[in-house]
């Protein structure tokens, strides 16, 4: 799901660093001290003491502070378990309706057409044919009651109903073997997974919320939910996907923040 900028930083000015500087590489900073690189706690002062750099230089605070969420990433992908079950949770639990978060507020929405909608496929796929609402409403079912996290810190259970991912991806005919799987919305927001977490068996192309179709602020008619990543590696309002092996980026992550962002 698409998040909104986290609205203050959580690492503290450190003497003789130009402010200004710490400032525009925010959301980097943000990501490396949210996350603890390794579980250990990296400061902005302990990677300058390791890398040499100055940080009162803008373009090598930025190499840095990219270097090591790069690292970030490739750890996390080497340690993903492209099998193992995140936990399931009951109906009582689930949150109605779920909540909503975006780089918008809610009233910015603009509704999808239902009747006009279709989600393009491309890149390594053999049917490349759209698909409309009525088409997937014909598809088998999966239903998972899972925990959707948020970069922000807030998490809610959630109950999402749609087709399993892998086996629309083998339906359409894309090759498992590539690397990325990107998306498009129709509020342009943009995003994109590794091929792992597409396979995994908890990612879905969802339809539908507490057993009943996802609503406009919520991501109708088409949203990923992956039980493997963080809530904005699940993007709403699906319009296109393509299977790539061109890194595709993310809307987010575009802006700094750690692409594989799962576990």
């Amino acid at each position: 799901m698409a998040i909104k900028t986290p609205s203050r930083s959580r690492f503290r000015p450190l003497q003789g660093v130009d402010q200004s500087i710490l400032d525009a590489n925010k959301s980097l900073i943000d990501e490396i001290d949210r996350r603890k690189i390794l579980r250990g706690a990296v400061s902005l002062g302990a990677l300058t003491m390791l890398t040499g750099c100055n940080v009162t230089n803008q373009d090598a605070v930025q190499s840095v502070l990219k270097a090591v969420s790069s690292l970030n990433d490739e750890i996390q992908q080497l340690i993903f378990r492209p099998n193992h079950l995140v936990p399931t949770y009951t109906e009582a639990e689930v949150l109605k309706p779920p909540r909503f978060n975006a780089y918008y507020d809610v009233e910015d929405i603009a509704p999808v057409d239902g009747a006009k909608w279709k989600l393009e496929l491309a890149g390594l796929v053999q049917d490349k044919k759209p698909w409309t609402v009525a088409q997937f409403a014909e598809l088998p079912e999966q239903e998972l009651i899972i925990r959707h996290i948020c970069v922000e810190g807030w998490d809610y259970i959630g109950q999402w109903s749609g087709v399993n991912f892998r086996q629309f991806l083998e339906r359409i005919g894309a090759d498992l073997k590539a690397k990325y799987v990107s998306f498009r919305c129709a509020d342009d927001y943009y995003g994109s997974i590794d091929m792992a977490t597409a396979l995994h068996p908890q990612t879905i192309l969802a339809t539908k919320y507490a057993k009943q179709p996802i609503t406009d602020p919520f991501g109708f008619p088409l949203r990923l939910r992956t039980a493997t990543k963080l809530g904005f590696k699940n993007p709403k309002w699906i319009t296109a996907i393509e299977v790539t092996n061109t890194f595709p980026g993310g809307y987010w992550e575009d802006r700094g923040f750690n692409w594989h962002s799962g576990i």
